[in-house]
């Protein structure tokens, strides 16, 4: 049965491609709205599917897919849009005081790799703070872009520090250049620009480790996925995260001779898991013999993974 904790605002699925998080992060909310919480389910993954999950149109803006449930699917595009909206008027004021650059320039700036998981976390981390959503349920991308997610805040304090220190060493050619270029001098000094972006890096950070995060990790019984979901666990455990729970999920009834050889492989990888994180526990998830879309469907889900039957 998966217990989750009463203090975490927002709960996370994260592994491997293909293990059914959207479908287990689609059972918690419903079940979390069922309980009177005001939900929000979304997704960064960049091929997102709770449009189909839930068989509703799912798109940049929140759309009630049950009641006190409510679903947002964030393309690039919007990403891109609100990071801009946030974050460009301060990236452009930087860039045009050290030299003569175009608005487009943003653009350019606000599509490089990082930035998108960057601003993920600050947009869910308002929401937490806003307090219009009980829980957030999120769906995470495959685990490669959830452990680069985890990796951002502080590789952009690295590269904020060292930004810092080329631009100290640079500041009276800056300000000769400027002044031959006659380049507007900015509103603020950059330092205090980079200090404040440092420092809501830093609180992004405080945020991932705080209680109000819950992250579950999620793996399908088989090799590969196994050893994903060892990868996230040492690098959940790095950045001082840890996970209560892990979810088990497709596991096949052996009910017949495939089955029977699929099941024994499967609880292997199982008793691997046990022995391996013994203090963690464990959600055994069995695979349904129809497709999961509806409602209906993810409920028969809520019920198995709340232990409701």
């Amino acid at each position: 049965m998966l217990r989750l904790r009463d203090d975490a605002r927002v709960v996370m699925f994260a592994g491997k491609g293909g293990v059914g998080k959207t479908t287990l992060s689609a059972a918690t909310a419903l079940h979390f709205a069922g309980e009177g919480h005001r939900t929000l389910i979304l997704t960064s993954d960049p091929a997102p599917s709770l449009g189909d999950i839930f068989e509703r149109s799912v798109g940049d803006r929140v759309v009630e897919v049950a009641p006190e449930l409510y679903a947002l699917e964030l393309s690039s595009e919007e990403v891109l849009r609100r990071w801009k909206q946030k974050f460009g008027g301060e990236v452009y004021e930087v860039l045009s005081s050290l030299v003569p650059v175009q608005e487009e320039i943003i653009d350019y700036i606000g599509s490089a790799p990082g930035i998108d998981e960057e601003f993920m976390l600050d947009y869910i981390a308002g929401i937490v703070k806003s307090g219009e959503y009980d829980r957030v349920v999120w769906d995470t991308a495959p685990a490669g872009h959830t452990l680069r997610l985890l990796r951002m805040p502080i590789i952009f304090i690295e590269h904020l520090d060292e930004a810092a220190r080329v631009y100290l060493r640079l500041y009276s050619a800056m300000q000769k250049i400027r002044d031959t270029l006659g380049l507007r001098k900015p509103r603020r000094e950059i330092f205090d620009i980079i200090a404040g972006w440092r420092e809501l890096s830093e609180q992004l950070l405080s945020f991932l480790r705080s209680p109000q995060v819950e992250v579950v990790p999620v793996a399908a019984p088989q090799g590969l996925s196994v050893a994903q979901l060892r990868r996230l666990m040492q690098e959940l455990e790095n950045f001082g995260i840890t996970a209560e729970k892990i979810v088990v999920n497709g596991i096949v009834k052996p009910d017949c001779e495939f089955h029977r050889r699929m099941a024994e492989v499967q609880k292997r990888y199982i008793e691997e898991l046990r022995r391996s994180y013994p203090e963690v526990g464990l959600v055994e998830v069995p695979l349904l013999p129809q497709e999961v879309k509806g409602l209906k469907s993810i409920k028969k889900i809520e019920s198995l993974l709340f232990d409701m039957r």
